[in-house]
């Protein structure tokens, strides 16, 4: 958490965009959004570089085409948000649930995600490269042409996922919950490197036993 950025508690109302514009206008710099209730709210295109965003309730609210980078999410509520053409350069989430979230076509270079829930949501050709990803679940989301490369999962969920053309040369994936593999899928996981219990279950599926 950055210590200097200012407090800005939240309005007891629901606050309209031209509130959120105020808050950082006032301050002349990034702030720190705490408890702020901005589910629904369409945000698009302000600049929210910097900014943190603690334990706010932002469900369905639309994001796209903000400039977040270097942006802070801590235990927030982002389910079913929109992130399409968002600059989320070095922008962090964790605790943060992102169910149905759509992070379409943004600039996500150095992102990170922890302890988050990405659950069904759309992720498309996302760069996870080199990232330590922990405790994140991908459960169903959509990571057609993800990039997993030298990335390493722990305690992650990617059952179920939509993994098409999604790259993981390099990739640790002994601490993830990869789902049932069969013939038919585990060639999605080339390169990657997998535990003996990952390895023993691919044969299983395929008939094969382990003397």
């Amino acid at each position: 958490m950055t210590p200097d950025l200012p407090d800005i508690p939240a309005p007891p109302q629901p606050p309209t965009r031209a509130e959120v514009e105020a808050a950082i206008r006032a301050n002349g710099r990034a702030v720190r959004f705490v408890g702020w209730a901005l589910a629904g709210l369409e945000l698009k295109g302000l600049d929210l570089a910097g900014c943190a965003f603690v334990r706010c309730r932002c469900g369905q609210a639309d994001f796209s085409a903000c400039d977040l980078a270097e942006a802070q999410f801590v235990g927030c509520d982002l389910n079913n948000t929109r992130w399409r053409g968002a600059s989320l350069a070095a922008a962090a989430f964790r605790d943060c649930k992102l169910t149905g979230a759509q992070i379409e076509h943004a600039r996500t270079l150095g992102l990170t995600f922890e302890r988050c829930l990405l659950i069904s949501a759309n992720l498309r050709r996302l760069s996870f490269r080199r990232m330590a990803l922990e405790g994140v679940d991908f459960q169903g989301a959509d990571l057609a042409e993800a990039d997993f490369r030298e990335a390493v999962l722990s305690d992650c969920n990617l059952r179920d996922a939509n993994l098409v053309d999604a790259r993981f040369e390099g990739a640790d994936l002994r601490g993830a919950d990869l789902g049932a593999l069969r013939l038919d899928n585990v060639a999605r996981f080339k390169g990657a490197v997998i535990s003996k219990a990952q390895a023993a279950a691919i044969l299983s599926g395929l008939g094969l036993k382990v003397a």
